[in-house]
């Protein structure tokens, strides 16, 4: 896709000491921090909402659900943080029965790690865990480039480094699977080194892949999306919806420590970087584009970015993944002793939780689609989409889940300010040559975003760290 263009000739609707571009948790945890600090912030949004990849829906009969991201867990303290600030109540998840796995044409029932894998496939694949999260361990999360062997495990994919480590055909399967659950995307389409840094910041796989305990442990009462809405409302008249920013120029003219502040009192132009939309300009002293990588190298940068900088942000490949969630009379599957949770290797439909809530007698699966799989839902409509998730989940719970009282759907990589998720990965090579230039500072321009996050790196909690990051060096720059 081209990116935008940037009209010459536009008028300047204000001055600012920062604008802020996109109003997810991330920009908007920038915005809120840079406010406190006695900034003039404007945050500037092109959806008509806030809360970027989180996103609240409601059935028919009235529950309210989460199309986008939607859990919180142990250690994710930023995250938790604000949902208590913000008097959200978080509730633990429905984990009780045994998980379904579906390899090779075959059910399967467990009640561990490995949803009832063989016992040789099982052992191997509690030993490749234990091996991705000691060698994830030993990675340096703040520079992964320079992590031991960081030059050999960015040459390879993910896939290779399992097929080197794990002779277990049955265990590498499964964990191509998880990963794809986590990924949204294929093994062979990012480093080992990605995948190691990635599980790394949330505490490794295991922690990643587990409900109880782990990061699919809670959720947000109500829905996540709750939590930009809250820091919305603080912000007030700040955050501007329904304004796409096309681009940014003057963005190297405040490089320096003291930016625009500096210049002013030695008699320059104090505002000298311009936001760009197709209503008119904004002028700033300091800018945090909170946008998903993909999406900020769609902007219109002049002078143009350095080459690194771009190949960074063009390089780091959002994800593939449709999120449906699926309303029942009843969760029967739980009279049944079955917790709701699957992993597939077979079906389009890879991954199903329990997604109930203690306000409603609803039954809710969510279901995921991710990777290839996703990628050939989006050559169908939504009506054929729908028919094959129920087909697979009929195929999981019996004939009953196949005639629900209602299906939401997001394919998050048709949304038009997002075009993927959940997060982003880099392919061979790019974080040993450009994850340096990931999130550092070019010039008056600061960038937030879970992919920037070195904890929970591609989570909720991670992109609020990112804006934390954002803010302070915005703070540094500025003087203050």
């Amino acid at each position: 896709m081209q990116k935008n263009t940037v009209a010459q000739e536009s008028p300047v609707l204000g001055s600012h000491d920062v604008v802020v571009v996109g109003a997810g948790i991330s920009g908007l945890t920038a915005a809120e921090l840079l406010v406190q600090r006695g900034l003039d912030v404007l945050v500037l949004e092109a959806r008509d909402r806030v809360g970027g990849r989180t996103e609240g829906g409601r059935f028919a009969s009235g529950t309210p659900i989460e199309l986008g991201g939607q859990w919180v867990g142990p250690t994710q303290d930023e995250v938790l943080a604000l949902a208590a600030r913000l008097g959200l109540q978080t509730f633990t998840v429905h984990d009780d029965g045994a998980s379904l796995l579906f390899a090779d044409d075959e059910r399967r029932e467990g009640s561990d790690d490995t949803f009832g894998l063989g016992e040789e496939s099982a052992a191997a694949f509690l030993e490749v865990l234990r091996l991705i999260d000691t060698t994830a361990a030993g990675l340096d999360l703040e520079r992964p480039w320079l992590s031991p062997d960081a030059a050999a495990l960015d040459r390879i994919t993910a896939a290779q480094w399992l097929r080197e480590h794990c002779a277990d055909d049955g265990a590498r399967d499964f964990t191509d699977t998880m990963l794809a659950s986590i990924f949204a995307a294929e093994s062979d389409e990012y480093s080992a080194l990605h995948m190691l840094f990635y599980l790394g910041s949330g505490g490794g796989l295991h922690r990643m892949m587990t409900t109880i305990g782990g990061a699919q442990e809670s959720r947000i009462l109500g829905g996540t999306h709750q939590l930009s809405e809250g820091l919305a409302r603080t912000l007030g008249d700040r955050v501007v919806l329904g304004t796409e920013v096309l681009g940014v120029t003057g963005w190297n003219a405040a490089s320096s420590a003291g930016g625009a502040h500096h210049a002013e009192e030695a008699g320059e132009p104090a505002r000298p970087v311009r936001v760009h939309t197709s209503a008119g300009d904004h002028e700033a002293s300091a800018v945090v584009v909170a946008l998903p990588p993909v999406m900020a190298s769609r902007l219109h940068y002049e002078p143009a970015l350095p080459a690194n900088r771009d190949i960074a942000l063009s390089h780091m490949t959002a994800g593939n993944v449709l999120k449906f969630q699926v309303e029942y009379e009843e969760p029967f599957w739980r009279a049944e002793g079955l917790s709701g949770t699957v992993l597939s290797l077979d079906h389009h439909v890879s991954l199903v939780y329990d997604n109930c809530v203690p306000d409603s007698e609803r039954g809710i699966l969510v279901a995921f689609v991710e990777g290839r799989h996703a990628r050939a839902f989006n050559e169908l409509g939504e009506v054929e989409r729908a028919r094959l998730v129920l087909a697979d989940l009929a195929q999981f719970f019996g004939e009953r889940a196949g005639w629900p009282t209602e299906v939401l759907q997001r394919n998050w990589s048709e949304e038009s300010f997002t075009r993927g998720c959940y997060g982003g990965r880099f392919a061979t090579g790019l974080w040993t040559t450009v994850g340096k230039d990931l999130a550092r500072r070019s010039g008056a321009i600061s960038w937030a975003g879970a992919e920037t996050a070195t904890v929970w790196n591609g989570y909720i909690d991670g992109a609020i760290r990112s804006g934390q990051r954002a803010a302070r060096e915005v703070c540094d720059a500025l003087g203050l």
